[in-house]
């Protein structure tokens, strides 16, 4: 496996974790590298000298129980090998994986968030494993759009940075609409109606009439600066937030896609939402106003529905999730994907057992157990055909199927996020009638730009 030289990423910006999913992951099996995904592996042929094989994953990503097996089944396959598995917080991460990847001996394994593996892969922290792509169940093909591109499009895509790849996709969450089915039905709404936007707004109107005893309730719960559900608003208008000129990124919010889709944006918050103008879903926390009863939809995360229901269990099993519609009705929104990768450190020492490893963790019988515990599977086809035991977790990975994007895959997308947002700037200046869409546009796609063509 070839390793690219460590180019130190301690004074490099880091991305933080973004939309990353929690909850239990897959549970285990064996592949050898000559194998197809999710089928049993004899013991490989290897000198049975003594190595340890060290693993950090992440708090949440894999249950007990599914580490122990699956430690169990790699080491009965690896004569001498012994696993030195540690869980990590992703509460300063960033700075803990810094120090440990430029270590001498660093961490063979690591689990990363999907905004932050092109930052790692950037400054030389990651093996490159291009070649392996297909081994590892990616298929032959790094375009997103293709079909022999095997992985979710938005997982693939944060795997890479120019153009190779450097780590493999491990599990996804994305954001849908979760409803409250009482309110649905006492006011005659069909959730399976809502297929576009107008529909989505009429609903919204709907439950707003059909609850105004209900103090500061909202059909449509939306504060004004989710800036995740306004990607997907201007990835379904055809618009995209920055593209990358010959090295050169451009802001791309002025293009007319782009500004429709943060009309639509608009629209949305001012059929009837009570969320802030001047914040996001987490100040007030959106499933608290959810559990409350004082909103009928509201755009979230599937493990949100869950942390609803852990508010108050009056409101368990009340709620339902739904596609975000496209705006024109066509299917769904093209969803922001969350989740984690598996890289492998390019200064590990066993890289080899570190290919092993990663592919058994994202091989086929690892992505099933992890549909059962919840999350959402890095395969296109296991996220199309493998969800029928939960229908809330087949309405999501349907939609990360039918359309995913992420973050531009750049180091220096951290800038933008860090600090004052421009994203979320900009749809506060609209809402409070600071300023036009086009002049918050223009002003965001200055600070976009200013913050992602800094030297890496």
């Amino acid at each position: 496996m070839r390793t690219k030289r460590f180019l130190g990423i301690g004074a490099m910006a880091m991305f933080v974790v973004s939309a990353c999913t929690s909850g239990a992951s897959p549970a285990p099996s064996s592949q050898t590298a000559s194998q197809p995904a999710g089928e049993s592996q004899a013991p490989a042929s290897q000198p049975a000298e003594a190595r340890t094989l060290t693993v950090w994953l992440m708090n949440g990503s894999a249950s007990d129980d599914l580490i122990a097996q699956l430690n169990d089944e790699f080491e009965a396959a690896h004569p001498g090998v012994t696993v030195k598995y540690e869980v990590q917080q992703w509460n300063g991460i960033v700075s803990r994986l810094n120090g440990a990847l430029a270590a001498p001996v660093p961490p063979d394994v690591v689990e990363t968030g999907n905004t932050q593996t092109a930052n790692y892969a950037a400054a030389g922290a990651l093996a490159d494993i291009t070649d392996k792509r297909a081994d590892l169940g990616g298929g032959s093909s790094d375009d997103s759009s293709s079909g022999d591109e095997a992985w979710l499009g938005g997982l693939n895509d944060s795997s890479m940075w120019d153009g190779k790849l450097y780590a493999a996709p491990f599990y996804a969450g994305n954001r849908i609409v979760i409803y409250n089915k009482e309110q649905f039905e006492a006011a005659g709404i069909d959730p399976a109606s809502i297929t576009s936007k107008d529909k989505l707004i009429e609903a919204a109107k709907t439950l707003q009439t059909a609850n105004s005893s209900v103090a500061d309730y909202s059909g449509l719960y939306i504060p004004g600066q989710n800036w995740y559900a306004l990607m997907s608003f201007i990835e379904d208008r055809g618009g995209t937030i920055a593209v990358n000129e010959g090295g050169t990124w451009k802001g791309a919010l002025d293009s007319p896609e782009a500004q429709a889709g943060i009309q639509d944006y608009i629209d949305y918050f001012k059929a009837g939402s009570t969320g802030p103008a001047d914040n996001d879903e987490a100040n007030p926390e959106q499933a608290t106003v959810m559990a409350a009863g004082k909103a009928g939809m509201m755009i979230a995360n599937l493990w949100e529905l869950g942390y609803t229901e852990s508010k108050d269990p009056a409101i368990a099993g009340k709620l339902g999730v739904f596609k975000i519609p496209s705006a024109a009705g066509a299917d769904s929104a093209p969803v922001f994907l969350g989740g984690s990768n598996l890289g492998i450190a390019a200064g590990s020492q066993n890289q080899d057992l570190a290919l092993d490893y990663v592919k058994l963790l994202t091989g086929e019988k690892y992505q099933k157990v992890m549909i059962a515990n919840g999350n959402v599977p890095n395969s296109k086809n296991l996220a199309e055909t493998a969800t029928t035991e939960n229908e809330n977790l087949a309405v999501a990975a349907g939609a990360a199927a039918a359309g995913s994007f992420v973050t531009p895959q750049d180091p220096r997308w951290a800038a933008v996020e860090a600090g004052a947002n421009p994203l979320k700037d900009m749809l506060t200046k609209v809402l409070t009638g600071q300023a036009s869409i086009a002049d918050a546009a223009a002003a965001a796609n200055a600070e976009i730009e200013a913050r992602m063509n800094t030297p890496l």
